[in-house]
């Protein structure tokens, strides 16, 4: 079990921070003890977190807004690479430039701001990275054939680098939540020929028989980061309602 004070000492940077999981996550890190800044195209954030302007589809910009973190709070130890887009479709349905932009921030993305961050997680004596993936990943989702393969990518990447970087001591983790109640997911439903019906659907898909909440994401999200779960590296943690693994048959009539 993490503590209430598991990240007392520790500096973290949350890309799309500003909202959704995001500020979910930035606030349950806060409340840990941890030196958050939220880096995000619109960083309006409470205190006290701090927020940063920052693009992670330019390398420039994510150089910057992560020198300028280390540079304020004396380092980085936690990077949580949470910014990302959706999209549906299928593969008809989706341009060449919708594919560019959606892989841009999605995956190569989360390469800028955790190659940016490298040298100061080395210097850390708690690193860890942890990415959002989706159950998109490993699930033939309907209609999300351009957003399933960004998160299949970053599962992919989330193995890749952990192998890259455990014998340098940075732990690097994804989670992949289920249909989550966020801001992120109403404009998807907003899409949506009836987005009563899309959500009547996605209720019943969950095991749960409910969206998940952006805290309890968050909170798996946490656990990974959190320095007593230093022996946790190259896994992705479902938070997904069931919607992986559980078989559920319809609820029996009254």
């Amino acid at each position: 079990m993490t503590g209430p004070n598991d990240f007392d000492g520790l500096v973290a940077v949350i890309t799309g921070g500003a909202s959704g999981i995001g500020l979910a996550t930035a606030n349950e890190l806060a409340s840990r003890g941890a030196r958050v800044a939220v880096l995000d195209l619109n960083p309006d954030v409470p205190a006290p977190l701090v927020g940063s302007v920052a693009d992670v589809s330019n390398r420039e910009s994510v150089n910057s807004a992560i020198a300028a973190v280390a540079e304020r709070f004396g380092g980085i130890d936690v990077v949580i690479n949470n910014a990302g887009i959706g999209a549906i479709g299928t593969v008809e349905d989706n341009d060449d430039e919708q594919w560019a932009k959606v892989l841009d921030i999605n995956v190569t993305g989360m390469a800028r701001v955790t190659a940016a961050a490298l040298p100061h997680l080395r210097a850390s004596h708690n690193a860890a990275v942890v990415n959002i993936c989706s159950i998109a990943a490993l699930n033939g989702l309907p209609q999300r054939a351009l957003y399933s393969a960004s998160k299949g990518a970053v599962l992919a990447l989330t193995f890749a680098m952990a192998t890259d970087h455990v014998r340098e001591g940075i732990r690097v983790n994804c989670v992949s939540p289920g249909t989550v109640g966020t801001p992120f997911v109403e404009a998807l439903l907003a899409q949506a020929d009836d987005p009563e019906a899309e959500l009547r659907a996605l209720n019943a898909r969950q095991a749960i028989g409910r969206l998940v909440t952006a805290d309890e994401v968050a909170r798996a999200v946490a656990y990974l980061a959190s320095p007593l779960s230093g022996s946790t590296t190259g896994t992705a943690l479902d938070v997904d309602g069931g919607v992986s693994h559980l078989r559920v048959r319809p609820a029996p009539e009254r």
